[in-house]
């Protein structure tokens, strides 16, 4: 069975549906690529991915080492470029500190950034610049 069923619903948009769960999610064409910007765009969903996936790996190893980071946040901006018109960057920064950690569990977070399945599937040319602020 497919992971995804995606149908173009027109004005530029698509429905997608995640099989297994039967959640749903609508894509909107950017204001500046013809679109009314008033949901996701494709590409922002790409680098909310980048974001997501990064801390999904951040949590099963915080999880499994025995430390928890629940309320972290990340802030993602989404660098477009033109010709040919694509993300050239995604730029995130992932803040933990609301988190106690100390410095070995810092040290495994700051470990996972390059190494979970979305950052390591981007095209090498996609700059993916990522800080992490902590506690001091």
């Amino acid at each position: 069975m497919e992971t995804i069923r995606t149908k173009y619903i027109g004005q530029l948009r698509t429905e997608a549906i995640h099989v297994q769960s039967g959640n749903k999610l609508i894509t909107d064409a950017p204001v500046d690529n013809h679109g009314k910007g008033e949901t996701f765009s494709p590409t922002d969903l790409l680098a909310t991915s980048l974001a997501s996936c990064i801390f999904t790996i951040m949590g099963i190893k915080a999880e499994a080492s025995g430390f928890r980071i629940d309320g972290a946040t990340a802030k993602t901006w989404k660098i477009m470029s033109e010709n040919p018109r694509r993300v050239a960057e995604v730029k995130i920064e992932y803040d933990f500190t609301m988190c106690d950690l100390n410095d070995k569990q810092k040290k495994i977070l700051q470990g996972l950034v390059k190494v979970s399945p979305v950052p390591l599937s981007l095209h090498t040319e996609t700059i993916q610049n990522i800080s992490i602020k902590f506690k001091d």
